[in-house]
């Protein structure tokens, strides 16, 4: 399939989703998420917990080889067997032979989901019933999930009330939540008691005892273990830890992260074979001894090992499946996992899990979902790298293709030449772009905006023709800067580079020049140094090793005035966002500490200067302001700084609480896309109609797209609060 057929067939996809999935989604989604920021906020040891449990499951995955010997002999003591699965079909069949053509219960289990077991176990003859309400709905319905936590919740109630009155026809017609609660429970329990065997998977299992830990909503979990007289538990090699003890921290924060839960509904602690007899429920006689029982613990590789050894998938392996980085993305939240996931697995951890386990034509179809906002880092119990897998599985995904685009090699380093497809180089070397759209300007700007232009660039890139393109400006901040002849300020207070991103640089040239007369009104002396471009946009498409060569030119350029004293501000968030966190991964760790710990945020640092004696009288004051923070500032913490300022100036402050504004860097320019950003940036357009005064966005996507959507002009923060005559 050619890329112009590929991205006909992504944005229809996405179109449809849209309009019969996307409400549901992010109804229950948006409501999982504001629960979650509400419970952890009230949760006083959310990040001790958080680092307890990302140590545990470092040290288990580090010791993977010895845990499966640990709970093979556990399990074996205890009466059941352990079966160590190579890959899918391995575990399958296994599975299979275990259970013939016997009827079976299981509870929710992304496991067998992603070895197909009901598929092969019908093959059997075996009689399957899912016991978990979204699986059953699922199930009934012929579909698949949608959602690691919740696999139905794609569905309104009025469409699986409307799936059950078809499927079972019942005497009254089934229609309130309650109604259909009822029926599944009544239902789902005389499949249970019929059930030879119970299926189930595992949060956790303690390698010393064998003891699996099953969280649920339901219950149904615990019934489909111990009701039939044999149980089968199918769990990935990753899902132990070394003892029982080990699980406090998981208690605390699955459900939190997973729902908003302060606890979970219910909470099942089995060393099996349990020490209970087996029942006859068509006698309701007890029969004789525990002893009748079987269990069978099949733990599953299928990737997983090789996983363990690749650092860049290795921390896939921690992932608990708690849903939280699908709950917190904008882009998951409006069209879901039939869209954002892959065979199995959906949502940002997606990509190392779809990668590992099917490989990366799979891990491809979804991967540029993620935008890299970063909301999901904090939001995850276990603190992943979420954005940071995504980029490297990116990257590799890269390296597979090859393209004819020349022209647009300039830039890149030479091992990503030859095989990067042309709009990943379009926008992954943005900087080369702007040089010469400056140069050229304004002729440049007519020309990239005219429709036969647009057209070509949607043909031959998938740039879409809906979307404006960047206007450039013939004087670029630094030769403004420099024609003025740089700072000339007395006895400053303090000594500061202005990073020049390439939007300030070249695009929004106006924010650039309200932040040097803001710090020099505030006795701040500037400097604006030639400095490449930070490794964000090469980033942003998976060209790591261009974005590592960009990020080492930024560091030696600055290491001088660092040398000196001098603080870094940064205006862009995306760009601050590197040198704070992404440029650790991309530079050795003496020079990312030294830039992270000398770098601020332009607001931020305005605050810190207000906040130590800089006179606020120099700076405008208003009213009324409507404020969008760019996702990666929140992600860092400082949105709180632009409020402080715009309040101490005297300004009302309106917010927005919308996860992201939908741009997203390139995102919002492909074709494919388009429709996607839109709709989540009307989240942001109904939140600021009604609103009196300026609109200020922190980023520049956030702004192209505000103006895009709602006409006026949009400013950067630091142009409202620049002094008027200076």
């Amino acid at each position: 399939m050619s890329d112009v057929e590929t991205r006909r067939r992504t944005a229809e996809q996405i179109r449809t989703l849209l309009e019969t999935e996307g409400e549901s989604v992010q109804k229950n989604t948006s409501h999982f998420n504001r629960q979650q920021y509400e419970v952890t906020e009230n949760f006083d040891q959310y990040e001790e917990a958080r680092t307890r449990a990302r140590a545990i499951k470092e040290d288990a995955i580090e010791h993977l080889p010895e845990l499966i010997e640990q709970v093979e002999d556990a399990v074996t003591a205890n009466g059941g067997s352990v079966y160590i699965a190579e890959d899918a079909a391995d575990a399958r069949e296994h599975v299979a032979d275990l259970v013939g053509d016997a009827t079976v219960v299981k509870s929710k289990s992304m496991t067998t989901e992603e070895i197909e077991l009901n598929e092969r176990l019908s093959q059997n003859g075996a009689d399957v019933w899912e016991t978990d309400l979204g699986e059953f709905v699922l199930q009934v319905a012929d579909e698949t999930p949608s959602h690691i936590v919740g696999p139905s919740l794609h569905k309104s109630r009025d469409e699986i009330a409307q799936l059950f009155n078809t499927r079972f026809d019942p005497e009254e017609p089934l229609q309130t939540a309650e109604e259909l609660t009822d029926f599944a429970r009544e239902y789902l329990g005389e499949r249970i008691c019929e059930a030879d065997i119970g299926i189930t998977g595992a949060n956790f299992i303690a390698a010393d005892s064998g003891t699996l830990a099953l969280v649920t909503n339901e219950g149904n979990a615990r019934k489909s273990a111990v009701t039939p007289d044999t149980h089968v538990a199918v769990a990935g090699v990753e899902k132990l830890v070394p003892s029982v003890g080990d699980l406090e921290p998981f208690f605390e924060l699955i459900s939190k992260a997973a729902t908003g839960q302060d606890i979970p509904q219910y909470l099942t602690l089995l060393t099996p074979p349990v020490g209970t007899p087996t029942l006859d429920f068509e006698t309701n006689d007890t029969l004789e001894s525990s002893n009748d029982r079987a269990f069978h613990l099949v733990l599953i590789d299928n990737g997983r090992l090789s996983m363990r050894d690749d650092p860049e998938l290795k921390e896939t392996l921690y992932c608990i499946r708690c849903g939280a980085c699908s709950n917190s993305c904008a882009n998951f939240q409006h069209v879901g996992g039939h869209a954002f996931g892959g065979e199995t697995y959906s949502g940002g951890i997606a990509t190392g899990w779809e990668a590992g386990v099917e490989g990366l034509d799979t891990a491809a179809e979804f991967n540029d979902l993620c935008t890299g906002c970063s909301r999901c880092v904090n939001n995850c119990p276990v603190k992943i790298d979420i954005p940071w897998i995504n980029t490297a599985v990116r990257d590799r995904i890269n390296q597979a293709g090859d393209d004819q685009f020349d022209w647009l090699v300039e830039g890149l380093t030479p091992d990503e030449e030859g095989s990067i497809d042309a709009r990943k180089r379009l926008f992954g070397n943005f900087e080369m772009l702007a040089k010469i759209g400056s140069a050229t300007a304004p002729v440049s700007n007519w020309l990239m905006n005219a429709r036969p232009t647009k057209a070509l660039l949607e043909r031959t890139l998938g740039v879409d023709r809906r979307r404006s393109l960047p206007s450039f400006e013939r004087e670029t901040l630094r030769d403004w800067f420099d024609a003025r002849g740089g700072s000339d300020i007395a006895d400053p207070r303090r000594e500061a580079v202005l990073y020049p991103d390439v939007y300030t640089n070249y695009v929004h040239t106006d924010r650039g020049k309200a932040a040097v007369r803001t710090l020099e009104s505030l006795g701040v002396a500037v400097y604006i140094p030639a400095v490449s471009e930070s490794g964000r946009a090469p980033l942003s498409q998976g060209l790591i090793s261009t974005a590592r060569a960009r990020a080492t030119s930024v560091a030696d350029t600055l290491d001088s005035h660092l040398d000196q004293g001098r603080d870094v501000v940064v205006i862009e968030p995306s760009d601050f966002a590197m040198f704070q966190r992404d440029y650790e991964r991309l530079l050795p760790a003496k020079a990312h500490e030294r830039l992270r710990e000398q770098s601020y945020e332009i607001l931020e640092y305005v605050y810190g200067l207000l906040a130590n004696g800089a006179d606020k009288d120099v700076l405008s004051r208003g009213e009324h302001i409507a404020y969008h923070s760019h996702c990666q500032q929140r992600t860092l913490g400082l949105e709180m700084y632009t409020e402080a300022v715009f309040e101490d100036l005297g300004y009302e402050v309106v917010t927005s609480d919308v996860e992201c504004c939908g741009m997203a860097g390139s995102f919002g320019y492909k074709q494919e896309y388009y429709d996607l950003s839109v709709d989540i940036g009307d989240d942001l357009r109904s939140e600021f109609t009604d609103v009196d005064g300026p609109i200020v966005a922190s980023g520049t996507s956030c702004l192209e797209q505000l103006e895009s959507l709602m006409s006026p002009r949009v400013q950067h923060p630091i142009e409202i609060i620049a002094p008027d005559n200076y």
